[in-house]
């Protein structure tokens, strides 16, 4: 009888070890990841030292992802792959009629976190250079656009106050309209100047130099950029081992004033 009762003590030891559900690792563990979320009031600002006087707040070794231009389906797959892999968010400056003819992708952005922002309707070079008006109604359609897509409707207030120029052609009579609805103008602090034909390699050496210069930033990027694509799992790679930290924006209260 003891050596039964040894056997079935055994036996049953054996059962509750296998019946235990296995430790899943964290998805996340080893991964980049995003550090922080800052939540950023829709106050009309205008943030990014390379047009404006002023940026986030950001500590030593903090960077902010933006892509703008999307979505397009050759190139944002592969650069929400490998946000996706590292467990980084970021901001997509979304052109309202790119938005319109892929709104799985402007879906996509939600679904996975990111934070969904505009770049216009059309992506004119520049809205500076149009007359007021039409500029107004440009910058109204791009928002409608990427919130029906993205959301499914839309209504007066976009549903993210921020906004990013195409060619970052403000004008005061445009800013001074944005600032009105509480809508926030981003500019940058750095790029990696990808609109320039370049080897991924020689994008990531670029901007890396810049980085490691600046510290800090507000980083501009483009998705619909192949050789941006192909970088960006090298850049979140280069970012880690440098110690550098991502912090993901968000809208603090979307409580954006009603189109005059």
């Amino acid at each position: 009888m003891p050596g039964l009762l040894r056997h079935t003590v055994a036996a049953l030891a054996v059962f509750c070890v296998l019946s235990l559900p296995a430790r899943a690792a964290a998805p996340c563990e080893g991964a980049l990841g995003t550090s922080r979320v800052m939540e950023v009031p829709a106050a009309g600002l205008q943030l990014g030292t390379k047009h404006f006087p002023q940026t986030l707040d950001l500590t030593d070794g903090e960077v902010v992802l933006t892509f703008d231009d999307g979505p397009h389906p050759g190139t944002t797959p592969a650069v929400l792959k490998a946000l996706a892999k590292e467990c980084v968010r970021a901001t997509f400056f979304l052109i309202g009629r790119n938005a319109s003819a892929h709104p799985d992708l402007a879906r996509r952005l939600v679904a996975e976190g990111h934070t969904v922002a505009y770049h216009s309707q059309t992506h004119p070079m520049t809205l500076a250079d149009l007359p007021f008006d039409k500029a107004v109604a440009d910058i109204e359609k791009g928002f409608v656009s990427v919130d029906k897509a993205a959301y499914g409707s839309a209504s007066a207030h976009p549903r993210t106050p921020f906004f990013r120029f195409p060619g970052f052609g403000s004008s005061p009579e445009l800013l001074k309209y944005l600032g009105d609805r509480g809508i926030d103008t981003f500019g940058a602090d750095l790029w990696a100047s990808d609109w320039n034909p370049m080897t991924p390699d020689q994008q990531l050496k670029l901007l890396m130099e810049r980085l490691d210069h600046q510290r800090r930033g507000i980083i501009l990027l483009h998705d619909t950029r192949e050789q941006t694509a192909r970088m960006v799992p090298a850049f979140l790679a280069e970012l880690k081992a440098k110690g550098y930290r991502v912090v993901h924006v968000v809208p603090a209260g979307v409580t954006t004033a009603a189109k005059p």
